[in-house]
């Protein structure tokens, strides 16, 4: 029977034998047995893993410049980071997305991972602490507190500056569908009602401007997330943080994130305000509803084939049963929908997990994290989906069409300044009651022809 080797690590708790291959320590091991919650690990919120170390490596170089780190030391956390932000060593970081303590746990994980991977680079064992310590060196002048909101907020913009362009591919197709159908006159519907006569381009190019509005919108919002409070420490003090160190951490944090990160303009306030999360959710939350209302119309534009509306048809996908032969689902459309109640459920949560925070820290941002970083990746792999396996392929069934206009009363609103409104009642009202062409009803009450009403209607 083989045993694991493990080492004996120490904190203010006791000691803790953790397996000796780990790259975390005991810190990470106590929250590994606390929060058996989710069963989701950081790890899978890549973004997060990568703005944790991107912001420690940042904290290093700064705390190097400033003389309270050797060279040595402030060179093996900079590889032992970028290691990390090139995908290595992401299944170390192990704890539960959902956990207690305001994102301690994970700032720990990422302290021990950095500071075992440091040992590593500099050809020592793992918990060699007194070489390179997960808190006095990787976490020196910072606080969870400044830490894990700026890596979260970080985190959050890398997914929606991710989204963006998925959603401008989706737009432009929606556009193209748009171009390709512009011709093809169809009969618009409110209140799921015969309306008036419309072009099968219009409505989807409304689509695609629908979609273009909310691009705008998470562009502006994207700055908000990019307010940094590192530096503030534990409430906005910058109790440890030596003088002179938030401009370089902040400047160092710009080169290795690519992102334009401004000081928060409060430091206090920045402890716990939240609100860059809530607007970030808000936006995704319309996102994800205009998504779901436009696969909603998909899905009903495209009901039957034969015994509902049938007016476009959306590309196969798989069978849609396992007992009716050749029916086929809008699947694609179905999970979007999907998507969007995630999303709004996502919104409930994250607004309750604002408003809960108390005084000078919001406990609860850990569970916001999750469930906005989940939402925007969802939310990104279903629009590319909607792209690719739906709209692109979307063909206007043009006979269907055709029927419908010929056939609708709605399309004599058209003739109202030519006729009067009580005479295209009156027609319309024949045309009901008896079935026959709109165009026959209104010779009927008119002193205009089939062919004049017929030209009339298509202008």
């Amino acid at each position: 029977m083989s045993t694991v080797e493990t080492r004996l690590e120490r904190d203010s708790l006791g000691e803790l034998e953790v397996p000796a291959e780990a790259y975390w320590g005991i810190h990470t091991a106590r929250a590994r047995e606390n929060f058996t919650i989710s069963t989701t690990p950081i790890s899978q919120h890549p973004d997060l893993v990568r703005a944790l170390v991107t912001v420690k490596d940042a904290a290093a170089a700064a705390n190097g410049e400033l003389g309270l780190l050797p060279a040595g030391v402030t060179e093996a956390i900079a590889f032992a980071c970028r290691r990390v932000r090139d995908g290595e060593l992401h299944d170390q970081f192990c704890v539960d997305v959902l956990q207690g303590g305001a994102g301690t746990s994970t700032n720990m994980n990422a302290n021990e991972v950095i500071a075992n991977a440091a040992l590593e680079n500099l050809g020592l064992p793992r918990g060699r602490y007194d070489v390179v310590h997960p808190i006095n060196d990787v976490n020196r002048s910072q606080s969870t507190n400044d830490v894990y909101p700026t890596a979260v907020k970080m985190a959050v913009a890398k997914g929606l500056l991710r989204l963006v362009p998925c959603l401008e591919e989706l737009a432009l197709a929606f556009e193209e569908r748009g171009a390709a159908f512009r011709s093809i006159v169809k009969i618009g519907r409110t209140q799921l009602q015969d309306a008036v006569p419309m072009t099968l381009g219009d409505e989807f190019a409304a689509f695609g401007v629908a979609i273009r509005e909310d691009v705008v919108r998470i562009g502006d919002t994207v700055p908000l997330l990019l307010e940094c409070s590192l530096g503030g420490t534990a409430v906005g003090t910058g109790v440890t943080a030596p003088p002179g160190y938030r401009d370089v951490a902040l400047e160092r944090l710009r080169e290795r994130s690519g992102l334009p990160m401004t000081p928060a303009a409060h430091l206090f306030e920045a402890s716990w305000d939240v609100s860059a999360l809530l607007q970030s959710s808000a936006v995704l939350r319309r996102t994800a509803i205009k998504l779901s209302k436009i696969s909603s119309d998909l899905r009903l534009l495209a009901s039957g084939p034969q015994a509902g509306l049938g007016e476009i048809r959306l590309p196969a996908r798989q069978a849609g049963s396992s007992i009716m032969p050749g029916k086929v689902n809008p699947v694609i459309p179905e999970v979007m929908n999907q998507i969007a109640f995630a999303v709004m459920g996502a919104d409930v949560t994250i607004g309750v997990a604002a408003e809960s925070g108390q005084l000078q820290l919001n406990a609860f941002e850990p569970i916001m994290a999750h469930s906005l970083l989940q939402s925007i990746a969802w939310v990104t792999n279903g629009v590319s989906a909607l792209r690719r396996f739906c709209v692109e392929g979307i063909e206007a069934d043009e006979t269907v069409l055709a029927r419908y206009v010929a056939s609708s009363v709605g399309a004599v609103t058209a003739l109202v300044p030519s006729i009067g409104y009580e005479a295209a009642a009156h027609a319309a009202q024949d045309a009901l009651r008896t079935g026959i062409p709109i165009a026959d009803a209104v010779s009927q009450h008119t002193a205009l022809s089939r062919e004049e009403v017929a030209e009339l209607l298509a202008h």
